[in-house]
Order: C-alpha cells, then sequence, then structure tokens
C-alpha cells in the first residue's frame, strides 16, 4: 500500500477526544474537553429553527450571508471601535478551525516561516506544515506566563511570513496585555510579517481586564487576520460557525482556500447568529460575568483539594500544578489516574507543547454547570483527601 501523507498521517488522535473516551469509559466527570454542558441561549436556537422552516436550505453565499457579514462588522465597530466594510473584510467559516486553515492555506507558501507561541491549540501544526510552513515555536510558562521577548526577536528573520497569536490563551488562559500586544507589533512591522489572531474567546475575560484586538493597534489593521466563533461566544459549540475579520487583500488570500475547504456554512445557523451578535450588552456581560463566577467556584475548590492553581484571566480553562497532591508521575499519568481512579477527566498540559518537560500541569474546564463542578470537587476531594 502506498502511505498516507506524512504530515497529517504523523498525529495521533487528539488529547481532547482521547480523555473525553476514557471519561466516557470510567463514567467520569469531563472536565477535559472545553465545551459547555448547556446549550447557548434559547431565542438564538429558535431563530435556527424558525430559519430552518421558512429556509431557503440551499447553498447561501461563499462568502457568507449579507446579515451575518453586517453583524460581524458592527460587532468588531461596538466593541473595538474597528470600522469594517463587511462586503471586502468579513467571511463566514464552518468553525474556527476551517478559519485557521484558510487563512495560512491562503498565505503560507512552502518554505515560510511562522512564529507559533507555545502552548498552542492542537490544529496549529498540522495546518501549518501541511501547507509547507516551517514553524518557529517560542513558549511561554507556567506559572506566570511571561512572554520571552529576546527569544520571540530570535524567532523572527527575513523568512518570517506570519504569527499565530490566540488571545485569551487556551489552554493558558492568558490576555495578552497591550504592552505585550505592542512588543509584538513592533516585531511584525519590523519583518514586515502578518498575524492570524485566533480569538475565539474574546468574549470571556475576567476581572475588569478588557479584550484588546491585536488588530487595533497602529500599524496593524491591514496585517491582521481576526478571527472569532460563535460556538464560543453563545456556548454553541456544535454549530461550528466562525468569522474572518481582515483587510481586503488579506481576505481575499484566505477565502481562496475557503471556496476549496467547506466552501460554505449552514445557512440557518448564519441566520441565527447573525441575530446572537446583534443582542443588547447585557448578554456578553452577564455571559463573560457567569463564567468568571464558575472560574472562581473552581478555581476555589482546587486549591481546597491541594492542587497549585495559576491565575485564569480568561477562557473556559484553568491550569494546576498538581506536585501539591504527592502524586508521582508526569501529567499523562496523573490525568489517566484522575480519569480512572477518581473519576474526573482532565487534559495533561504538555500536549499542548512539542517537548514534554512541562509536564506536571494539568488543565481543567469550567464551562459546566455549577452542580457538576461541585460533583467533580467532591469525588477529587474524597480521593486525594483534601476535603
Amino acid at each position: 500500500m502506498k502511505p498516507a501523507n506524512s504530515v497529517l498521517s504523523s498525529y495521533g488522535t487528539t488529547i481532547f477526544t482521547v480523555m473525553s473516551a476514557l471519561a466516557v469509559e470510567h463514567k467520569a466527570i469531563n472536565l477535559g474537553q472545553g465545551f459547555p454542558d448547556t446549550d447557548g441561549p434559547k431565542d438564538i436556537l429558535e431563530t435556527a429553527a424558525r430559519a430552518s422552516i421558512e429556509g431557503p436550505n440551499q447553498y447561501p453565499p461563499m462568502m457568507g450571508i449579507p446579515e451575518l457579514r453586517q453583524a460581524v462588522a458592527r460587532h468588531n465597530k461596538r466593541f473595538y471601535d474597528l470600522d469594517i466594510d463587511w462586503q471586502s473584510e468579513v467571511m463566514v467559516t464552518s468553525g474556527a478551525t476551517e478559519a485557521l486553515a484558510a487563512c495560512l492555506f491562503g498565505l503560507i507558501e512552502p518554505g515560510d516561516e511562522a512564529v507559533l507561541i507555545e502552548p498552542l491549540y492542537d490544529s496549529y501544526l498540522p495546518i501549518l506544515k501541511r501547507a509547507g510552513g516551517v514553524p518557529k515555536l517560542v513558549r511561554i510558562e507556567p506559572p506566570n506566563w511571561e512572554l520571552p521577548r529576546e527569544a520571540l526577536e530570535a524567532a523572527f528573520s527575513e523568512k518570517t511570513k506570519l504569527l499565530m497569536l490566540n488571545s485569551p490563551t487556551n489552554p493558558a488562559a492568558k490576555v495578552y496585555s497591550m504592552e505585550e500586544l505592542q512588543f509584538l507589533a513592533g516585531l511584525l512591522e519590523k519583518y514586515d510579517a502578518y498575524a492570524i489572531c485566533d480569538e475565539v474567546y474574546e468574549h470571556l475575560v475576567f476581572d475588569g481586564r478588557p479584550h484588546i484586538p491585536l488588530m487595533t493597534l497602529p500599524g496593524m489593521r491591514e496585517r491582521c487576520l481576526r478571527i472569532g466563533s460563535a460556538g464560543k461566544t453563545f456556548s454553541l459549540t456544535g454549530w461550528k460557525v466562525g468569522y474572518v475579520t481582515a483587510a481586503p487583500e488579506l481576505l481575499t488570500a484566505a477565502a481562496k482556500a475557503h471556496q476549496f475547504l467547506t466552501f460554505t456554512t449552514p445557512p440557518n445557523l448564519q441566520h441565527a447568529v447573525a441575530y446572537g451578535l446583534n443582542k443588547e450588552d447585557a448578554y456578553f456581560e452577564d455571559f463573560a460575568a457567569s463564567m468568571e463566577a464558575k472560574r472562581t467556584r473552581l478555581a476555589q475548590g482546587l486549591a481546597e483539594v491541594g492542587f497549585d492553581v495559576m491565575d485564569s484571566q480568561g477562557t473556559y480553562f484553568i491550569v494546576t500544578d498538581f506536585r501539591p497532591l504527592g502524586f508521582n508521575g508526569n501529567d499523562v499519568d496523573f490525568c489517566t489516574h484522575l480519569t480512572t481512579e477518581a473519576g474526573v477527566a482532565a487534559v495533561p498540559v504538555s500536549a499542548f507543547y512539542q517537548d514534554a518537560d512541562v509536564d506536571h500541569f494539568a488543565r481543567f474546564c469550567f464551562c459546566k454547570s455549577d452542580d457538576v463542578l461541585d460533583a467533580a470537587i467532591d469525588r477529587m476531594g474524597k480521593h486525594f483527601g483534601g476535603i
């Protein structure tokens, strides 16, 4: 038999699927994979259902229905004071992962270098390598997740085509500050590079921090492709509706790839997301506040169990150091033990790095109902003796 593609076949099943399957097998509470356990707002669901019945249910425009593209443009203006032309600067995709793929395939030529900051979401490297790009990895590490400026500067060169930036960051739960973004913007200008900005958790920022799109900084408007996710913003991850905002030249490049990936996205879901993006400010404020409360609830519980809990500035996630519990083994061993013996699933943070030397941290997801979070803490407390 002739071999399959050498890049994609070299990757195993994602850690999220592995841990979720283990959780099912052992009837564990799944705090591993990042999806809410309740669906989003009923009025958005009803809008999708009504659009399905009323139709049409045929191919919508490749770039997305006008109503959603206009809503994305208004959303950019409303929250970030970005003036966006919906016709030339907004594209709808089948999820943020497809948006990432379209941006990378549209921009990367074989041999181009791309700077990535670990820990990173697991789709970044396979897509980049399949496009022929050469990754230049720089890492932030717990507990402080400090930006290594000298290492970043060294990673850039005349071969650098783009930076991939995730803020708020999965799994680090780091929200990049204005000062950090200014430093990154300076590197992009110095080396004439672009930035693919994964901002799917833009509405999940805590403790009064602002989310600052890199695109809003001086000189960045023409260099950034900004990716958002209806799945994350409205707790409807199964819908797989994403959107890209970028200057016309960059968006055109991404659209050339998008047309051969998914081409388009279900029209009923697009209508519903357009409705959602137009919701009142109170929705977005309450959404962030409710997740912040869950963050605090789980963080306090984990600390009582005996974990060393890292600061979660945004996203769905908390990173913990499990060494205070006295467990002997790496993070894969710990998360397997936690799932099979304590009945709670988490994800090893080493899965987000290429080298597994950051191997004593576990990521927990808190976008679950309060009773599920409490039950998980109770199970871990009984198992480890901390509660």
